[in-house]
């Protein structure tokens, strides 16, 4: 599986952007997919992950009710709706893949395969 994210930009605090990752190669539905971020200076962090159906959904805390993640199986692309951001919201942002289901979801180790990602600046 290749994953290709985009949708990063600059924008000022409190407004949105919304991120794509598109997905090639195998079967899309089968992964769990979920956004990690790593802002300046700091480690990989749990953002969001979505079930294969896209029913089940889960946050981190920083972004729940903020942050809105999504998956479109028919176009192999799982989407973060960004809205309220904040500055400590700017970090690159990664799409990752994962064979493993919800177990583990929140640990980088849990995936398998990770786009290129996509810088999100948010100037206050």
């Amino acid at each position: 599986v290749q994953l290709q994210a985009s949708g990063g930009g600059l924008v000022q605090a409190g407004g949105s952007l919304r991120l794509s990752c598109a997905a090639s190669g195998r079967s899309f539905s089968s992964y769990y997919m979920a956004w990690f971020r790593r802002g300046p200076g700091k480690e990989h962090e749990f953002v969001a992950a979505i079930g294969w159906s896209g029913a089940s959904k889960y946050y981190a805390g920083s972004v729940k009710g903020r942050f809105t993640i999504s998956r479109d199986n028919a176009k192999s692309t799982v989407y973060l709706q960004m809205n309220s951001l904040k500055p400590e919201d700017t970090a690159v942002y990664y799409c990752a893949a994962s064979s493993t289901g919800r177990a583990g979801m929140e640990r980088r180790q849990s995936y398998d395969y990770w786009g290129q990602g996509t810088q999100v600046t948010v100037s206050s």
